[in-house]
């Protein structure tokens, strides 16, 4: 198998994610760190233009979303597995409810209750920008406005009351015993659950909210204690060098004749929340679950850019 690379940062709740998953499956993978906000030329050249983190790259096959890599990592190593044949159905919905709803609750109001400063020093050293911390902040959250676009979250109140009522949710799924939010077996859910409570802890004054859930807090310590696997750092240039050296052994993919698209197609793909900056390339797969574009960067070389079907939108260029 080619190597892993997960491409992150430290502070990122997505990478926690696949992190932790990473580490369930006992797997070793190489660590490039990307800065926290814009410009990512590495980012780019490998993307194409998705700036979201985390992304996962194997060989010169680059995997965008965490629900898409997790599934992923799940095919190359099938034990332990993340999703349960019992409970498979349940573990996606719930898992896709905690990286929408519950994140979108815990994320912003961790922030908006004073834990910007802690986040911002726990930055990598090699993406320092060497501004002050209050220009640092303020260079943050300018990224993360332009990257939001017209979405928006509700303001401190109205998060700390939906976080509230995710967490006695949570805290009620463990409250018979079970050791996992969907009974004995752990699952994507659960790790989908967990990069939340982890941004949430990161946080000391934040993380006193979770205090009077102590069912959820245990469970969480058990998602926490399976680590993050062996990873050993790799710079953004070697990942580069690693997908120029590896075009042409590409991941097989599909093409659904059936979804309205042929192999070779010019197409856009597109998350549809926020984020919104569209990849071009040659389409080379496409069926229920994943959309994958072919694209040449002077720095990357050939590269396939993977998403999934859920969130994205494959659109042709306007004539």
């Amino acid at each position: 198998m080619a190597e892993l690379i997960l491409h992150h940062y430290a502070t990122s709740p997505f990478s926690e994610k696949v992190r932790l998953v990473l580490g369930h499956k006992g797997l070793a993978w190489r660590s490039v760190v990307v800065p926290m906000i814009m410009p990512k030329p590495d980012v780019v050249a490998l993307t194409g233009g998705y700036r979201r983190t985390p992304f996962l790259q194997i060989g010169a096959d680059v995997y965008c979303d965490s629900a898409l890599m997790c599934k992923v990592l799940d095919k190359l190593q099938p034990q332990p597995p993340l999703y349960p044949h019992t409970d498979r159905g349940v573990a996606e919905i719930v898992a896709q409810w905690a990286d929408s709803a519950l994140f979108w609750a815990a994320v912003p109001y961790t922030m908006r209750a004073g834990a910007g400063p802690m986040i911002m020093a726990r930055a990598e050293p090699e993406h320092d920008t060497g501004l002050p911390l209050p220009e640092r902040l303020k260079a943050f959250g300018a990224d993360r406005a332009a990257m939001m676009g017209a979405a928006r979250t509700g303001g401190p109140a109205d998060l700390k009351a939906q976080l509230l009522t995710y967490l006695d949710r949570l805290e009620h799924m463990l409250a018979d015993g079970r050791p996992f939010l969907l009974g004995s077996l752990v699952s994507i859910a659960d790790f989908s659950a967990a990069q939340s409570i982890w941004f949430i802890r990161m946080a000391p004054p934040v993380a006193e909210l979770l205090k009077p859930y102590r069912k959820l807090v245990a469970w969480y310590e058990r998602i926490e204690a399976g680590g993050h696997g062996s990873s050993s750092r790799m710079s953004g240039d070697e990942a580069l060098q690693v997908a120029q050296a590896s075009a042409g052994r590409f991941a097989p993919t599909e093409l659904d004749a059936t979804q309205g698209f042929a192999a070779g197609d010019q197409v856009f793909i597109t998350p549809i929340d926020y984020a919104q900056d569209p990849v071009a390339g040659h389409l080379v797969g496409l069926d229920a679950n994943e959309a994958v574009v072919e694209r040449t960067d002077a720095r990357a070389g050939t590269v396939r850019v993977h998403f999934p079907r859920v969130g994205f939108q494959v659109k042709k260029p306007a004539l």
